[in-house]
Order: structure tokens, then C-alpha cells, then sequence
């Protein structure tokens, strides 16, 4: 009798927690959103998404239950939480602004802005929504979209503590780490310099290889001696799934994504009238790339465009190529 009770209390009570569930509307389900959007809808949350130029993914996404809208306003008047994962601030802006954007809903929403952002924009923005009843935090990505799918991304949110904790349970259904970084902006600020370092990474290893093809060092002899040694890293070993084993998923984000994500750190230095000199080289490195008509290939492939245009190869003879001591 008492289990019976017990068991009934708990199925009321989990009853609850499911109607608890705020409606969440997400756009932006490309190569990262899509993974993002799945989890969502996947663990329960009541989905609707925006039409997007590829319909495999919205395709896929109504299938496992989510529904979908045709404009912003339409989204927001079906939402109580908005998931945005698009490319910048621009579009960030016109989803928001825009004709029929977000805020022509007229109605009180949490704006989660998973894309990589120019803070000050950020930080304008949310002023701007604020007499609305609109709240806009920061909550940019770290790690790649096969950990989109599997969950495990990492999240820097920067908002007021009350509305990062209201977005954690909705955050928690694609993220393995969330880091909150103080107030909105905070986010997107920290968001650049993690690019800046693995954006650094790439034109390094770029060079570097480069340099060593032209003294006769192999890509496997590099990665001999540097993997499993202090400058080995998560970014080294998807960068050279792409130098070694020409995969070309190793790492799915495009060179014209990293200009811009360090045009908008240059920004930012200007903006906080710092020195940037590295941050100037490396953007260098990726507008070289850009402006070489090479922008939608993606950022492991730097270290080919480098090498050719030094006049060498780092694919030739890849299939045959050992490393001393390796099988």
C-alpha cells in the first residue's frame, strides 16, 4: 500500500517537473545547431525551430517532435526561451530587429546567443531589449559539432546569475561544462580569446610544418616528436587528423569563420586599446586564406594553403610516409 502511494506521489511529481518545461525555440541549426537542436528535443524540452536554407536538419528535427516557424516573431510567440547558434552579431541582429524579428513578438523572452559575438554588440543589444522584457545573455560554444551531438560542449555564459540558472537545465541538454564568466558579454569576450589561442594554434602549425617541409621533415616526423609531449593538445590532435589522415570532419569550422571571429578580436583590442601584434598575424594568416578564394574550406586545411604557397606539399607521399620508431 505504501509502495503504491510512493509510486503514485513520484509519477505526480514527474508529471510536474515535465509541464515545468519552458518552450524553447532555437535558430541557427547548421553544423553546430543541429547536433544542439537534437539533444534539446531528445531529452524532452518542447522545440520549435526556424526554416533554414538546408532542410535535412529541420527535416530531421521534426522528426524526432520538434515544429517549426517560419520568421523569428513566429518562434518568439511560440517560446518562452530562444536558442540562437547563427553566424555573428549581424545576424544576430536581423534575427533579432530585423522584419518580423524576435523582438516584433512584443512579449517577455530569454535570448540565449550561442553564436560567436562582437561583445560590444552583445552588450548594446541587451540594453536595448531590456525595457522590452526581453533578457539577452552570452552563451558561445567550445569544442566542435561532433560534441554538439554527443552533448558534451562547452559553454561560456555571461549574464545575470538568475538568468544563466534559469537557462542551465535547457544549457545541460548539449553541454558537458557550463562556465559562467560574469555579466553579459563577459561570454562572448571570453569566446574570442579561446579562438585567438586556437586560431594561433593553426597558423603556428601551419608555418611550422611548412618550414619543416622545406628542410625535408615529413608531417608524421612532426607529429612524432610533438604528440604526447608538453605541446601536445585536444586542438593539436583534431588539427592533424586532417595533416595525417586527410579527414575531413577532423575539424568542421571554416576558415572565413576564423577571419572573422579574429576581425572581431581586433575589435575588440582596438576597442580596449590594447596591443594585439600575434592577434593581427594570425588574422593575417586567415584573410592570406580568405582572400586566396579557399574561406569554406576548413581551418586544418591552412596548413596546405601555407605550404603551397611556399612551394612545397604536405600530402605528397602521406600513404607512405612512417615515422621513426612507429610500426
Amino acid at each position: 500500500m505504501a509502495l503504491t502511494s510512493a509510486l503514485r506521489r513520484a509519477t505526480k511529481n514527474k508529471g510536474r517537473k515535465e509541464m515545468a518545461k519552458e518552450r524553447i525555440g532555437f535558430i541557427g541549426v547548421g553544423l553546430m545547431g543541429h547536433g544542439m537542436a537534437a539533444n534539446i528535443v531528445d531529452k524532452g524540452w518542447p522545440l520549435t525551430v526556424m526554416g533554414h536554407r538546408n532542410r535535412e536538419p529541420v527535416e530531421d528535427l521534426k522528426r524526432r517532435g520538434a515544429a517549426e516557424a517560419s520568421t523569428p516573431r513566429e518562434l518568439a510567440e511560440a517560446s518562452d526561451i530562444v536558442v540562437m547558434c547563427v553566424t555573428g552579431s549581424p545576424q544576430v541582429e536581423a534575427v533579432v530587429n530585423g522584419p518580423d524579428g524576435l523582438a516584433s513578438a512584443g512579449k517577455p523572452l530569454l535570448i540565449v546567443d550561442c553564436s560567436t559575438s562582437e561583445p560590444s554588440v552583445t552588450t548594446r543589444l541587451a540594453a536595448e531589449l531590456e525595457p522590452k522584457g526581453i533578457v539577452l545573455i552570452d552563451a558561445p560554444l567550445g569544442r566542435t559539432p561532433k560534441d554538439a551531438w554527443e552533448g558534451t560542449l562547452d559553454v561560456m555564459a555571461g549574464g545575470a546569475p538568475e538568468h544563466v540558472e534559469r537557462a542551465r537545465p535547457v544549457l545541460e541538454a548539449f553541454a558537458g561544462r557550463i562556465l559562467p564568466t560574469g555579466p553579459t558579454g563577459t561570454g562572448h569576450t571570453m569566446k574570442l580569446l579561446n579562438n585567438f589561442l586556437s586560431m594561433g594554434y593553426a597558423a603556428l602549425y601551419s608555418e611550422a610544418l611548412t618550414m619543416g617541409a622545406k628542410a625535408g621533415l615529413t608531417p608524421a616526423v612532426f607529429d612524432s616528436v610533438i604528440r604526447g609531449g608538453r605541446m601536445d593538445c585536444g586542438f593539436y590532435q583534431t588539427f592533424f587528423k586532417w595533416v595525417l589522415e586527410r579527414d575531413p570532419n577532423a575539424h568542421r569550422f571554416t576558415l572565413r569563420n576564423g577571419l572573422k571571429d579574429m576581425t572581431y578580436m581586433a575589435s575588440f583590442a582596438n576597442a580596449a586599446g590594447a596591443a594585439n601584434p600575434l592577434g593581427a598575424a594570425v588574422r593575417n594568416s586567415f584573410a592570406m586564406a580568405v582572400g586566396a578564394g579557399r574561406g569554406d574550406e576548413y581551418v586544418p586545411r591552412l596548413s596546405d594553403i601555407v605550404a603551397e604557397l611556399n612551394g612545397t606539399s604536405l600530402a605528397v607521399g602521406q600513404d607512405a610516409e612512417k615515422a621513426p620508431g612507429k610500426p
